[in-house]
Formats: C-alpha cells, structure tokens, sequence
C-alpha cells in the first residue's frame, strides 16, 4: 500500500541511522531507528539495501508493508559521507533502485539539522559533533556547503579534534615543551590511572580502546570552565572555526545583509557549554551582526522529513503537525 504524498525520511549518521514514515499532512506514521550509514566502507548500494528493515520497522507501525512499492511519495535522505556530488549521485540512483518513492532527494546530513531549526528551508546550520560541518541554503534551491573530509579539505574541529588537543597540550605540558595545564592531571583522573605516561601506555598496548579518547573532550570542556588558560585556547580556536564556517556559508549565500539564522547543533554545540558558545556568539556578532544564533536539539530526522515536506509542497500546517506529533512521539 502507498502512501499517498507521504514522505520518508532519512538522518543517517555514521553510529545511528534514524528514519520517519510522514503522511501528506504532516503526521508521523512510523518510526525507527538502526545502525551506523557508512557508503564509504561497504559501498552505495550495500548502504542503502541494509536501511531496509529499519523501513519495514516503520511502515510496520503504520500498519503497512513494504511488499509492494512505492511506499511513499517522496524519499527525503539526509547522509553522512555523503560529502560530494558524486556520492549524493551515487546513494540516489541506489535509492531509485530499491523503488521505495516515486522520487528521491539525497543530500548531507547537515542539511537535516539546518531544516531542523528553521521554519522555511532558508538559514545556515554548523554541526559540531564528533567532526565540523556547515551547510547553507535558500529557498530557491541555491546551497553552501563544505567537503568536510578533515584537514584535507581545511577543517579543524569537532569532539575528536578537541580530544587530540587535550591530549597533545598535556603531554607537552608534563614533559616541558608547553605550558602548564590541569589538562594534565585531569585526564588520568577521568580515566582512573595515576598518571599521564600511564594513561598514555593504557592507550598505546591497547587496555583501553581508542575509541575512548573522545573522552577528552568533556573534560576539555571542564578543563576550561574552571579557568584554565591552555583548555581556554582550544575553545577559543574551535570557537573562531565554527564562525568562520558560518561566515563562509553566509557570504557565499549574500545572507550577510540581513537577519537569518545560524543553526548550530551536534554533541559538541548542544552539549550546552557556555565556555564555547558564549565565544560563538559573541564572534558572530562580530562579523555577522544581523545573524541570529540558534542552538538546536531537535532531532534532525524532524529536519529530514520537513525536507521531503518541502519537496511534496504540503504547507505549513503539515510541517507544524509534523514538529508537533514528532514531538510527542519522542517526549
């Protein structure tokens, strides 16, 4: 059974993938949520095919199955790794295959918080997660946006940027080469070893998983909140990125001139730490005096499915539905 006008939407990142069944008017039919989306290890099409029973889960709860197709309307698919043209490419002609939607729209994940915080598909969004990314757009279809492939393409920032920077200013504290910091004995302290070197030695044979080292960043933040000059700096530097990524966006879109806002989300900016987002906006209003900062916690899969909402033009009473049923759904 389809649909009709109905939406589905996708806010795939690279550790959950969250998807939304949406009627024409707005109201959330079905729900699900699955693994990580990662088209650059298992490729475009193993990608999407394995999105499947997250579809059937959601379509499920609507009462529906996925046997005969098309379910939907519209396909709304807002990916991580999807960074170039040629992915976004790609991941659409691997979602046409599966013939879930009469039409697809593929774009980055960055876009799903953008639309997330906005009320027309107009504004700049910074996610600042466990990496950095900017996207930009305006209601006629025009966008900014940022490869975002690391410091290959530029970037500098994010939860795993910050922890390699707690790390590094701390070994060079306790050795001499730089300055003091409580970087130094707050790190082992988190992790309960006595010591740096010890905590460093966990880390190199392998006692503790590399993937802890993002534990840093949290303590970065705590680091720096109690007054701590070298934990300060690193704030100030991931503060000065996110604006200048804005300010890019915002440029290169002419929304300088006039009031629109800048969405920021992601662990990193929601995460509520005062030390970093008081710098952003008062480096904003330096440069961009008219933007209008916006923290957003609203989960972007809401973003995604207003995207597809914009695709179908169902209007402003289905996108308030969509916020509002969404709402209560996930309260």
């Amino acid at each position: 059974m389809t649909v009709p006008g109905g939406v589905l939407a996708f806010d795939a990142g690279n550790s959950k993938t969250d998807v939304a069944l949406v009627a024409a008017d707005g109201t959330v039919l079905g729900t699900a949520r699955g693994g990580g989306f990662e088209p650059q290890k298992v490729g475009p099409d193993a990608a999407v095919a394995g999105l499947e029973p997250m579809i059937r889960a959601a379509a499920a709860e609507a009462g529906l199955r996925l046997d005969s197709v098309p379910l939907v309307q519209q396909i709304s698919a807002c990916l991580a790794n999807a960074d170039m043209p040629i992915e976004e490419q790609w991941l659409t002609a691997a979602f046409e295959a599966r013939g879930w939607a009469e039409s697809v729209y593929v774009t980055n994940d960055t876009f799903a918080l953008l639309r997330s915080g906005v009320d027309e598909p107009r504004g700049v969004a910074v996610v600042c997660g466990a990496g950095i990314n900017c996207s930009g757009m305006l209601p006629d279809g025009r966008t900014a946006r940022f490869p975002a492939l690391g410091k290959l393409t530029g970037d500098w920032g994010g939860g795993a940027q910050l922890a390699e920077e707690a790390f590094w200013s701390a070994s060079r504290a306790d050795d001499g080469r730089g300055p003091a910091t409580a970087l130094l004995t707050a790190l082992p302290a988190h992790f309960g070893l006595p010591s740096l070197a010890a905590l460093i030695e966990a880390f190199h044979f392998g006692e503790l998983p590399e993937s802890r080292q993002l534990e840093a960043a949290p303590v970065l933040f705590e680091v720096a909140a109690a007054g701590d000059v070298v934990a300060l700096g690193i704030i100030q530097q991931q503060a000065e990125e996110i604006v200048a990524m804005a300010l890019s966006a915002l440029r290169r879109l002419e929304l300088l001139g006039e009031p629109v806002h800048v969405v920021l989300g992601g662990g990193v900016l929601a995460g509520g730490h005062s030390v970093l987002l008081d710098r952003v906006v008062r480096l904003l209003a330096e440069v961009a005096p008219k933007a209008i900062p916006r923290v957003v916690d609203v989960p972007p899969v809401v973003g995604a499915a207003l995207l597809g909402l914009d695709h179908t033009a169902a209007g402003s009473a289905a996108q308030a539905r969509l916020r509002a049923t969404f709402v209560v759904r996930v309260a």
